[in-house]
């Protein structure tokens, strides 16, 4: 299937896996709308796609601010039509264990990953329920799936993008696609976050495996092309060599 002129809503797509399947859905004719809070970086991707010949569109927004987020639904809506995909992929992982008691981490880490995950999808989930047609698809992980020792509360929140991403799905079955992507170690900026010094060195370790962006954005790419009656739930993408 085709997914030309789609309309794709994505969250989180300064960088990483946001602008991977930003600019591989782009080179396949789907319209890409990008929304995070680095304007120059959203800027200088969509040039790119757009000298490329594809069609992309920006407006910048805090995930955590649901009106922001509305505001970025609401222009991706003007710009293209109707949103038939959104890809909630902003996410943050500042992992510590529990005993240092980041407690402001551990805030912004739910603020991001899980109030940010459900503001994207009261921007854009009404309308798909009126039209009867759309696809969600949200970024867990795999600790959304296995808890390690430092990442209790990156596991939890991660845990908690399932669950939605079910609930989603269950709630809406025969009527919207939701898809629940879990990557493991990926080659971005997600290791950047940490500022504990000992999870730090467990993350960058366990990131001399990683695979590119790319991998996620092939992935979303082919759930997204599946035809209308088949529902792509869950996707586990990880590198080779890695055992968690």
């Amino acid at each position: 299937m085709s997914i030309e002129n789609k309309v794709i809503f994505i969250t989180g797509g300064s960088s990483g896996l946001g602008e991977a399947i930003a600019r591989h859905a782009a080179a396949e004719g789907a319209k890409v709308f990008l929304t995070a809070r680095r304007k120059d970086r959203l800027e200088t991707i969509v040039a790119d796609i757009e000298k490329a010949g594809g069609k992309a569109a920006f407006k910048t927004a805090d995930v955590t601010d649901a009106v922001q987020v509305k505001a970025a639904a609401d222009a991706a809506t003007e710009a293209f039509g109707a949103i038939d995909v959104l890809v909630n992929n902003a996410g943050l992982m500042p992992l510590s264990p529990m005993g240092k008691l980041k407690t402001d981490e551990w805030e912004t880490m739910v603020d991001v990953n899980i109030k940010g995950v459900l503001n994207a999808i009261a921007a854009t989930l009404p309308d798909m329920q009126a039209r009867e047609s759309g696809h969600i698809i949200n970024m867990s992980s795999v600790a959304g799936h296995k808890v390690f020792p430092g990442a209790a509360v990156y596991c939890g929140t991660k845990f908690a993008v399932r669950a939605i991403s079910e609930g989603l799905r269950a709630e809406n079955a025969g009527k919207l696609r939701v898809t629940n992507v879990s990557p493991g170690a990926v080659n971005t900026e997600l290791t950047s976050t940490i500022s504990d010094p000992d999870a730090k060195d467990m993350a960058n370790n366990l990131y001399e495996i990683a695979i590119g962006a790319d991998a996620i954005a092939r992935a979303v790419v082919f759930a997204i092309k599946e035809p209308d009656d088949v529902s792509v739930n869950e996707l586990i993408i990880r590198p080779t060599k890695q055992e968690l």
